[in-house]
């Protein structure tokens, strides 16, 4: 009888010893698979499971609660994880809530829907963006011009947009491309799908894009930007009523005196740009970096901010990484002039060296913008007809990291930004 009290007595104070969590690490020592650690987090939310993001805590790790189920997923999906007790988790909740500690816990709370805009046939190019989210094995949708004008993107909690035009130039391909089959093609299709929509110019529906995308943020939705979307966008609400397009892009010429006529109240991130006027040169304005660049491949790296994980928690996911340094890379537009972006815009990566900010933050109306400059963070100078990257042989890279912070940015139980 002795003997099994004692039994029960050891068992009894074993039970808090049981693992009870599982915690994702996401240093750079302790996980194999960063980019799929946020497939799992999500997959765990898609099961109205809540997870805990750890920011500042081992590169901002994931704690969920323990079951055989995610221990599988996590196998499967060759995802590192940490078995942990409660007593274990309460200590490193404690250690994160210490006043002396930048760190913060923040609850995620459901999966956001995910929409990309893009036309839905291929495209002579790859957008990193639906690359990582089918390598993470994240759900997203693709909209393009009819869903966005049919005010279907109040469906969806989060937009991408990549390497679009939306002022109307086709992409300012004209000079290289404008004999090559696919862009031929692309012109006619998009001519035909502005008039299908009613539309005599493509510009024109191309504005109306922009702003209904520019609602759905001030109504509350997330929008990522990446490559030409991000300064082609701001321009596009800037000459909103104003005709910027020559001859070969709408068939008839550009408004005279149009520079002026730009209305910089209207962007989101940027301001006092200058429009580049020839058809012939790749490059919407003076937004845009890449032909000003200074500094060679091998030490071309940009630094993320630090923000305080407590008082500043948005801006704090937004930079989530096993590493403050993250490798340069090139794109339409690769990195933003900084005495062009507004002064109530946050710059959460920047190259000191060059002067010039490639990842950018910023809150419009009751919604948030992300803006992160270059085409693919592990291919450096990606060009037209090159092959895709294969991100199973990237699986910790820090630039596809930053992409999927904001893809978990919107499941954050949010809390008032203090500064």
């Amino acid at each position: 009888m002795k003997k099994l009290i004692i039994l029960l007595i050891c068992v009894l104070f074993s039970l808090p010893a049981l693992a009870s969590y599982i915690l994702i690490p996401m240093d750079a020592e302790s996980q194999k698979e960063h980019l799929k650690a946020y497939g799992i987090t999500y997959w765990t939310l898609e099961r109205q499971v809540k997870v805990k993001w750890l920011l500042n805590y081992r590169g901002g790790s994931f704690l969920l609660p323990d079951s055989e189920e995610i221990r599988k997923e996590c196998q499967i999906r060759g995802v590192s994880f940490e078995l942990i007790s409660n007593n274990a988790a309460e200590g490193i909740l404690e250690l994160i809530s210490s006043p002396s500690q930048n760190m913060e816990a923040v609850v995620l709370e459901k999966a956001p829907k995910i929409a990309v805009y893009s036309p839905k046939g291929n495209q002579p190019w790859d957008d990193a963006v639906t690359m990582v989210l089918t390598y993470a094995e994240i759900p997203y949708t693709v909209v393009y011009d009819e869903e966005v004008l049919t005010d279907q993107l109040i469906l969806y909690d989060w937009l991408h947009l990549h390497h679009e035009d939306f002022t109307g130039q086709y992409g300012k391909f004209y000079r290289a491309y404008r004999a090559a089959p696919w862009y031929i093609r692309n012109k006619q299709e998009a001519e035909q799908l502005a008039s299908s929509l009613g539309y005599s110019k493509v510009s024109e529906a191309k504005r109306d894009v922009a702003l209904k995308i520019r609602d759905y943020v001030v109504g509350g939705g997330f929008m990522f930007a990446m490559c030409s979307a991000t300064d082609s966008f701001d321009i596009a609400l800037a000459a909103e009523g104003v005709d910027i397009c020559e001859t070969m892009f709408d068939g008839d010429p550009s408004e005279p005196g149009y520079q002026s006529k730009i209305d910089f109240r209207k962007t989101f991130a940027f301001t006092n740009f200058s429009l580049e006027r020839s058809p012939m040169v790749y490059e919407f304005s003076s937004i845009d970096m890449t032909r000003r660049r200074r500094i060679i491949k091998e030490t071309d790296y940009f630094s993320l901010m630090d923000y305080s994980a407590k008082w500043d928690p948005i801006p704090c996911m937004l930079v989530q990484n096993h590493t403050a340094l993250v490798k340069g890379f090139m794109g339409q537009t690769t990195s933003f002039a900084r005495d062009e972006i507004k002064s109530n815009v946050l710059i959460m990566g920047e190259n000191k060296t060059n002067g010039e900010a490639r990842y950018i933050h910023g809150v419009k109306g009751k919604g948030f913008f992300t803006f992160y400059g270059g085409h693919d963070p592990e291919d450096y100078q990606h060009r037209v007809g090159d092959a895709k990257t294969e991100l199973a042989l990237h699986p910790n890279s820090p630039g596809y990291r930053l992409i999927l912070n904001n893809v978990l940015f919107p499941a954050a139980k949010k809390k008032k930004q203090k500064t």
